[in-house]
Protein backbone atom coordinates (compact mmCIF):
# COMPACT_ATOMS: atom_id res chain seq x y z
CA UNK A 1 0.00 0.00 0.00
CA UNK A 2 1.51 3.55 -1.14
CA UNK A 3 -0.02 6.55 -0.20
CA UNK A 4 0.20 9.81 -1.79
CA UNK A 5 -1.41 12.63 -0.74
CA UNK A 6 -3.11 11.13 1.80
CA UNK A 7 -1.44 9.87 5.72
CA UNK A 8 -2.55 6.16 6.76
CA UNK A 9 -3.83 5.49 10.07
CA UNK A 10 -2.44 3.98 13.12
CA UNK A 11 -3.64 0.79 12.42
CA UNK A 12 -2.29 0.25 8.52
CA UNK A 13 1.21 1.06 10.20
CA UNK A 14 0.96 -1.98 12.16
CA UNK A 15 -0.27 -3.98 8.80
CA UNK A 16 2.91 -6.28 8.26
CA UNK A 17 3.43 -8.86 5.42
CA UNK A 18 4.69 -12.03 6.55
CA UNK A 19 7.47 -12.71 4.00
CA UNK A 20 9.83 -15.83 5.62
CA UNK A 21 10.13 -17.70 9.45
CA UNK A 22 10.06 -14.80 11.76
CA UNK A 23 10.13 -11.76 8.84
CA UNK A 24 7.99 -9.24 8.21
CA UNK A 25 7.82 -6.33 5.72
CA UNK A 26 5.71 -3.25 6.20
CA UNK A 27 3.22 -2.46 3.56
CA UNK A 28 2.31 0.86 4.33
CA UNK A 29 4.45 3.60 3.17
CA UNK A 30 3.82 6.98 2.33
CA UNK A 31 5.88 10.66 1.39
CA UNK A 32 6.31 12.58 4.40
CA UNK A 33 8.99 14.72 2.94
CA UNK A 34 10.51 16.62 4.31
CA UNK A 35 10.72 14.90 7.62
CA UNK A 36 12.64 11.67 7.94
CA UNK A 37 10.96 8.34 9.08
CA UNK A 38 9.42 8.99 12.62
CA UNK A 39 11.79 7.15 15.42
CA UNK A 40 7.98 6.68 17.36
CA UNK A 41 6.90 4.61 14.09
CA UNK A 42 9.83 2.28 13.71
CA UNK A 43 9.62 1.16 17.08
CA UNK A 44 6.01 0.63 17.75
CA UNK A 45 6.43 -1.75 14.31
CA UNK A 46 9.21 -3.54 15.75
CA UNK A 47 7.10 -4.51 18.88
CA UNK A 48 4.31 -5.63 16.72
CA UNK A 49 6.49 -7.83 14.78
CA UNK A 50 8.27 -9.17 17.98
CA UNK A 51 4.69 -9.69 19.62
CA UNK A 52 3.75 -12.28 16.47
CA UNK A 53 6.37 -14.27 17.85
CA UNK A 54 4.87 -14.54 21.28
CA UNK A 55 2.72 -16.73 22.69
CA UNK A 56 -0.82 -15.37 22.72
CA UNK A 57 -1.45 -13.53 26.56
CA UNK A 58 2.24 -12.67 26.96
CA UNK A 59 2.25 -8.77 26.90
CA UNK A 60 5.28 -6.67 26.45
CA UNK A 61 6.10 -5.08 29.80
CA UNK A 62 9.89 -3.35 28.71
CA UNK A 63 11.53 -2.55 25.47
CA UNK A 64 15.18 -1.19 24.42
CA UNK A 65 15.65 0.64 21.09
CA UNK A 66 18.81 1.96 19.28
CA UNK A 67 18.16 4.08 16.33
CA UNK A 68 20.75 3.23 14.20
CA UNK A 69 20.60 5.16 11.26
CA UNK A 70 17.82 7.61 9.26
CA UNK A 71 15.17 5.81 6.87
CA UNK A 72 12.52 7.58 4.92
CA UNK A 73 8.83 6.45 5.37
CA UNK A 74 8.14 6.41 1.14
CA UNK A 75 10.18 3.12 1.55
CA UNK A 76 9.31 -0.37 3.28
CA UNK A 77 11.11 -1.36 5.77
CA UNK A 78 12.08 -5.30 6.52
CA UNK A 79 12.09 -6.94 10.13
CA UNK A 80 13.58 -9.98 11.21
CA UNK A 81 12.71 -11.42 15.01
CA UNK A 82 15.10 -13.22 16.70
CA UNK A 83 13.23 -15.80 19.83
CA UNK A 84 15.73 -15.23 22.07
CA UNK A 85 14.02 -17.14 24.78
CA UNK A 86 10.44 -18.25 25.95
CA UNK A 87 10.23 -19.50 29.48
CA UNK A 88 7.65 -20.15 31.82
CA UNK A 89 6.64 -16.07 32.68
CA UNK A 90 8.92 -14.35 29.95
CA UNK A 91 9.74 -14.10 26.21
CA UNK A 92 12.70 -12.43 24.94
CA UNK A 93 12.75 -10.81 21.32
CA UNK A 94 15.19 -9.01 19.38
CA UNK A 95 13.85 -7.03 16.28
CA UNK A 96 16.57 -5.78 13.28
CA UNK A 97 14.85 -3.39 11.46
CA UNK A 98 16.63 -2.55 7.77
CA UNK A 99 15.57 -0.46 4.53
CA UNK A 100 17.74 -1.50 1.28
CA UNK A 101 19.91 -4.16 3.26
CA UNK A 102 21.20 -1.07 5.77
CA UNK A 103 20.18 -1.67 9.58
CA UNK A 104 18.72 1.57 10.42
CA UNK A 105 17.16 0.35 13.98
CA UNK A 106 17.39 -2.69 16.65
CA UNK A 107 14.76 -3.28 19.38
CA UNK A 108 15.12 -6.09 22.74
CA UNK A 109 12.04 -6.48 23.95
CA UNK A 110 10.12 -8.70 26.88
CA UNK A 111 6.96 -9.88 26.93
CA UNK A 112 5.17 -11.46 30.15
CA UNK A 113 2.53 -13.70 31.17
CA UNK A 114 0.19 -11.34 33.28
CA UNK A 115 1.21 -12.20 36.95
CA UNK A 116 -2.19 -12.29 39.69
CA UNK A 117 -2.98 -10.17 42.20
CA UNK A 118 -0.15 -8.77 44.49
CA UNK A 119 1.64 -5.73 45.53
CA UNK A 120 0.58 -2.89 43.74
CA UNK A 121 1.68 0.66 44.72
CA UNK A 122 2.10 3.75 43.28
CA UNK A 123 4.93 5.45 45.50
CA UNK A 124 5.51 9.10 43.92
CA UNK A 125 1.91 10.28 43.62
CA UNK A 126 0.53 12.53 40.69
CA UNK A 127 1.32 16.20 40.54
CA UNK A 128 -2.01 18.28 39.97
CA UNK A 129 -2.85 18.89 36.13
CA UNK A 130 -5.43 20.11 34.16
CA UNK A 131 -8.10 17.56 33.16
CA UNK A 132 -7.66 17.41 29.11
CA UNK A 133 -11.51 17.86 28.74
CA UNK A 134 -11.03 21.82 29.85
CA UNK A 135 -7.85 22.11 27.29
CA UNK A 136 -7.88 23.03 23.36
CA UNK A 137 -7.38 19.88 21.30
CA UNK A 138 -3.77 20.34 18.66
CA UNK A 139 -2.86 17.92 16.09
CA UNK A 140 0.44 16.44 16.07
CA UNK A 141 2.68 17.58 12.76
CA UNK A 142 5.16 14.04 12.67
CA UNK A 143 2.47 11.36 14.01
CA UNK A 144 -0.77 10.16 12.36
CA UNK A 145 -3.99 8.98 13.86
CA UNK A 146 -2.64 11.12 17.25
CA UNK A 147 -3.67 14.22 18.99
CA UNK A 148 -2.32 16.30 22.11
CA UNK A 149 -3.40 18.97 24.56
CA UNK A 150 -0.82 21.21 26.74
CA UNK A 151 -1.95 21.35 30.18
CA UNK A 152 0.56 24.18 30.57
CA UNK A 153 -0.39 27.22 28.39
CA UNK A 154 2.85 29.44 29.49
CA UNK A 155 5.19 27.05 27.46
CA UNK A 156 6.19 26.69 23.93
CA UNK A 157 3.24 25.44 22.42
CA UNK A 158 5.70 23.59 19.74
CA UNK A 159 8.06 22.11 22.63
CA UNK A 160 5.72 20.27 25.37
CA UNK A 161 7.61 19.00 27.69
CA UNK A 162 4.21 17.97 29.54
CA UNK A 163 1.19 16.99 27.45
CA UNK A 164 -1.94 14.69 27.20
CA UNK A 165 -2.09 12.94 24.32
CA UNK A 166 -3.76 9.58 22.76
CA UNK A 167 -4.37 7.06 20.04
CA UNK A 168 -7.20 9.21 17.47
CA UNK A 169 -7.81 5.50 16.34
CA UNK A 170 -10.13 3.16 18.04
CA UNK A 171 -7.73 0.24 18.87
CA UNK A 172 -10.07 -2.30 20.27
CA UNK A 173 -8.99 -4.53 23.62
CA UNK A 174 -5.25 -5.98 22.25
CA UNK A 175 -3.12 -5.22 25.16
CA UNK A 176 -0.62 -5.40 21.93
CA UNK A 177 -1.93 -3.26 19.98
CA UNK A 178 -2.08 -0.32 22.71
CA UNK A 179 1.41 -0.75 24.17
CA UNK A 180 2.36 -0.40 20.54
CA UNK A 181 0.12 2.81 20.61
CA UNK A 182 1.96 3.40 23.54
CA UNK A 183 4.81 3.17 21.83
CA UNK A 184 4.26 5.53 18.79
CA UNK A 185 3.31 8.70 21.48
CA UNK A 186 6.04 7.74 23.65
CA UNK A 187 8.37 9.53 21.36
CA UNK A 188 6.86 12.38 20.02
CA UNK A 189 8.50 14.77 21.76
CA UNK A 190 11.81 15.43 23.89
CA UNK A 191 12.79 16.23 27.60
CA UNK A 192 15.48 18.53 25.90
CA UNK A 193 13.63 20.81 24.22
CA UNK A 194 13.45 23.12 26.45
CA UNK A 195 17.63 23.40 27.43
CA UNK A 196 17.83 25.12 23.91
CA UNK A 197 17.65 28.69 25.18
CA UNK A 198 19.94 28.18 28.56
CA UNK A 199 22.59 25.94 26.77
CA UNK A 200 23.23 27.29 23.18
CA UNK A 201 22.99 24.22 21.66
CA UNK A 202 20.40 21.60 20.05
CA UNK A 203 19.28 17.94 20.41
CA UNK A 204 19.55 16.18 17.52
CA UNK A 205 18.86 12.74 16.58
CA UNK A 206 17.43 9.90 19.26
CA UNK A 207 20.39 7.39 20.03
CA UNK A 208 17.66 5.18 21.84
CA UNK A 209 15.23 4.74 23.80
CA UNK A 210 13.30 2.62 26.39
CA UNK A 211 9.91 2.19 27.94
CA UNK A 212 8.48 -0.05 30.49
CA UNK A 213 5.01 -0.50 31.17
CA UNK A 214 4.09 -1.13 34.55
CA UNK A 215 -0.13 -1.38 33.92
CA UNK A 216 -2.07 -2.14 31.43
CA UNK A 217 -3.16 1.00 29.58
CA UNK A 218 -5.44 2.52 26.87
CA UNK A 219 -3.48 4.38 24.89
CA UNK A 220 -6.75 5.55 22.65
CA UNK A 221 -7.89 7.18 26.14
CA UNK A 222 -5.45 10.42 27.30
CA UNK A 223 -2.29 9.82 29.15
CA UNK A 224 -0.56 12.40 30.24
CA UNK A 225 3.57 12.41 29.53
CA UNK A 226 5.61 14.18 31.65
CA UNK A 227 9.15 14.65 30.55
CA UNK A 228 12.27 15.74 32.49
CA UNK A 229 15.80 16.55 31.32
CA UNK A 230 18.25 15.03 33.43
CA UNK A 231 21.77 15.72 31.98
CA UNK A 232 23.69 17.23 29.34
CA UNK A 233 27.77 15.27 28.83
CA UNK A 234 29.95 13.83 26.23
CA UNK A 235 27.77 15.59 23.38
CA UNK A 236 24.62 13.60 24.58
CA UNK A 237 21.68 14.58 26.30
CA UNK A 238 19.67 12.38 28.63
CA UNK A 239 15.95 12.66 30.39
CA UNK A 240 12.83 10.51 31.43
CA UNK A 241 9.46 10.73 31.66
CA UNK A 242 6.40 9.01 33.14
CA UNK A 243 3.20 8.41 31.42
CA UNK A 244 -0.11 8.16 33.50
CA UNK A 245 -3.89 8.35 32.70
CA UNK A 246 -6.61 10.76 33.71
CA UNK A 247 -7.12 9.92 36.88
CA UNK A 248 -2.98 9.65 38.10
CA UNK A 249 -2.15 6.07 37.94
CA UNK A 250 1.52 5.38 36.59
CA UNK A 251 1.19 3.23 33.52
CA UNK A 252 4.75 3.08 31.93
CA UNK A 253 8.28 5.17 32.49
CA UNK A 254 10.42 6.28 29.58
CA UNK A 255 14.13 7.71 28.93
CA UNK A 256 15.52 8.54 25.77
CA UNK A 257 18.98 9.93 24.86
CA UNK A 258 19.74 11.85 21.96
CA UNK A 259 22.46 13.88 20.17
CA UNK A 260 23.24 17.42 22.20
CA UNK A 261 25.26 19.82 20.20
CA UNK A 262 26.16 23.57 20.37
CA UNK A 263 24.22 25.47 17.35
CA UNK A 264 20.88 27.03 16.86
CA UNK A 265 18.02 25.43 16.31
CA UNK A 266 17.58 25.81 12.24
CA UNK A 267 14.07 26.95 10.96
CA UNK A 268 11.56 24.78 10.40
CA UNK A 269 13.23 21.97 12.18
CA UNK A 270 10.82 21.36 14.91
CA UNK A 271 7.43 23.89 14.07
CA UNK A 272 4.51 24.18 16.25
CA UNK A 273 2.06 21.56 16.04
CA UNK A 274 -1.13 22.54 14.40
CA UNK A 275 -4.27 23.40 16.27
CA UNK A 276 -7.29 21.07 15.28
CA UNK A 277 -10.10 22.85 17.82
Amino acid sequence: MTLRGTLPSFAELLDLEAVGPDRYRTTCVFDESPYTLFGGQVAAQALWAAADTVAEGRHPHSLHGYFVAGATAAEPLDLQVERDRDGRSFSARRVVVRQHGRVVFTLSASFQVPAGAGCDLDLAPASPVPDPAGLPVRGLHRMLSAEARFPDADGPPGFPPRFWARCTDPLGDSPVRHACALTYLSDFSSGLLGLHDRTGSVTGPSLDHALWFHRPVRADEWVLLDLVPRVVAGGRGWYDGTVRTADGALVASLTQEALFRPGAVPEGWFPEVAGSG
